[in-house]
C-alpha cells in the first residue's frame, strides 16, 4: 500500500529585505505519511527559516504548502495560523515551563486542542505520550530534575500527545553531550515510527541526519540542492558543496586525457558521463589507499586515532592537503612518505568552478 502524501511544499521563498537574497530560495518537496526528512546544512543555509514556515512561525514571500490535503499557505494569502495547523513542535532548548510539572507540560497543548478532550482522555494522553518516550512515573516532576536528555525526551512527548499530522524539531539534540545526543538519535527515530507520524528535522550534524533520516534535504544559501535517502546523499552527491558538506571529500584538479583522468597524484579511469574535459576527481576518505614508498610524493603530517580507524592529514608536493581514514592494523608514522591511491568505482568528475 503506498503511503499518503502529508506535505506539499512547492516553490516556497522568503525574502526579509529587498537588499537580501532569500533565504529561502524556490524550494520544493513532497513528505510522506510516516516519513522522517532530515535537513541537512551549514549555518545560515536556511533550514531553520523554511521550518518556521511550515509551523506558520514566518509568512513565505510566495509558494504554496499544503499539509494533511488542506492549504495552509498560498503566497501571502490563505494563511492558516500555527495553532491550526495540527502540527508539533521541538525546540533546541526544549521550551518546557519551568513552573509546570511533566504532566502539565504535556497537556498544554491537549488542552488548547479543538475540540477539547475531557480530563480522563487528557490523562490517558498523558500516561500513552510518557510511556512512549519511556518515562513513566514522571508526571510529578518538574523540568528542573530532569536530565537534559529527558528533558528533550518530555518535549517530544508534549508535541506528540496532541497526536499531529506533522512533527517538527529544530536542531533537537544540538544541547546534549556526545554519549546521550548519539543515543537519542535511535530513541527519536523508534519513537516516531512506532506513531507513524512524518516529521522535519533540522539538523547540520551529517550523522545525525544519517541515523535518523528516511531522506536528507541538502540546503545551501537557501536553495534545496540534492534530497533522497542517505545512501543516495551520500554516495552519489549532486554536486561539490554535497560532497564536501556530507562526506567531507578530498578534491583533486583533473584533466580528461583520452580514457583517463589525470591528476598530480596519478591517472584513474573513473567511470562518469561527463561533456567537459577540466574537472575536479572527488574521493571519500575512506576510499583511499596509503603506501609507505620513499619515493611518493604525498606526507602523512597528522594521525588521529579514532579507535577502529586513523585519520590521516596528508600533504601533496604542491602543497594540497587530503585526508584519508584507515582501519588500525597498520599505522603510518607522521613524516611517512606515501603513495596514494583510490577506488575509482567510488569517485566521482564534477566540473571546476
Amino acid at each position: 500500500m503506498t503511503a499518503s502524501v502529508i506535505l506539499k511544499v512547492q516553490g516556497v521563498s522568503k525574502i526579509f529585505s529587498t537588499n537580501q537574497i532569500p533565504a529561502v530560495n524556490q524550494v520544493s518537496f513532497n513528505l510522506q505519511e510516516g516519513e522522517l526528512l532530515g535537513l541537512l546544512g551549514p549555518s545560515g543555509c536556511g533550514k531553520t527559516t523554511l521550518l518556521r514556515i511550515i509551523a506558520g512561525f514566518e509568512k513565505p514571500s510566495q509558494g504554496v504548502i499544503e499539509l494533511g490535503g488542506r492549504i495552509v499557505v498560498s503566497g501571502g494569502r490563505n494563511w492558516v495560523e500555527p495553532e491550526k495547523r495540527n502540527t508539533g513542535m521541538v525546540f533546541q532548548d526544549y521550551a518546557l515551563f519551568p513552573h509546570l510539572n511533566v504532566a502539565d507540560n504535556i497537556a498544554f497543548g491537549l488542552k488548547t486542542k479543538k475540540p477539547r478532550p475531557n480530563n480522563q482522555q487528557i490523562n490517558n494522553r498523558i500516561a500513552e505520550a510518557l510511556q512512549l518516550v519511556g518515562l513513566s512515573g514522571f508526571e510529578k516532576r518538574y523540568p528542573h530534575e530532569l536530565s537534559g536528555g529527558q528533558q528533550q525526551r518530555i518535549a517530544l512527548a508534549r508535541a506528540l500527545a496532541p497526536q499531529p499530522e506533522l512533527i517538527l524539531l529544530d536542531e533537537p539534540l544540538s544541547n546534549l553531550d556526545v554519549q546521550v545526543r548519539e543515543r537519542l538519535r535511535h530513541e527519536v527515530r523508534t519513537i516516531l515510527k512506532s506513531t507513524n507520524t512524518a516529521a522535519i528535522f533540522v539538523t547540520h550534524d551529517q550523522e545525525e541526519a544519517m541515523a535518523i533520516a528516511d531522506k536528507i534535504g541538502v540546503m545551501e544559501k537557501g536553495k534545496l540542492v540534492q534530497i533522497g535517502t542517505p545512501e543516495e546523499i551520500y554516495t552519489n552527491p549532486d554536486c561539490k558543496f554535497v560532497a564536501q558538506f556530507v562526506t567531507q571529500a578530498n578534491f583533486l584538479q583533473a584533466t580528461k586525457k583520452g580514457d583517463l583522468w589525470c591528476t598530480e597524484l596519478g591517472e584513474w579511469c573513473i567511470d562518469t558521463p561527463s561533456s567537459f574535459r577540466q574537472g575536479e576527481l572527488m574521493f571519500r576518505q575512506e576510499d583511499v589507499i596509503l603506501y609507505p614508498d620513499e619515493n611518493g610524493v604525498t606526507i602523512i603530517q597528522e594521525r588521529e586515532f579514532l579507535g577502529r580507524e586513523y585519520r590521516y592529514c596528508l600533504q601533496t608536493d604542491s602543497g594540497k592537503r587530503l585526508h584519508a581514514r584507515t582501519d588500525i592494523k597498520t599505522p603510518l608514522s607522521v613524516g611517512t612518505k606515501v603513495k596514494l591511491d583510490i577506488i575509482p568505482k567510488t569517485a566521482q568528475i564534477f566540473p571546476s568552478a
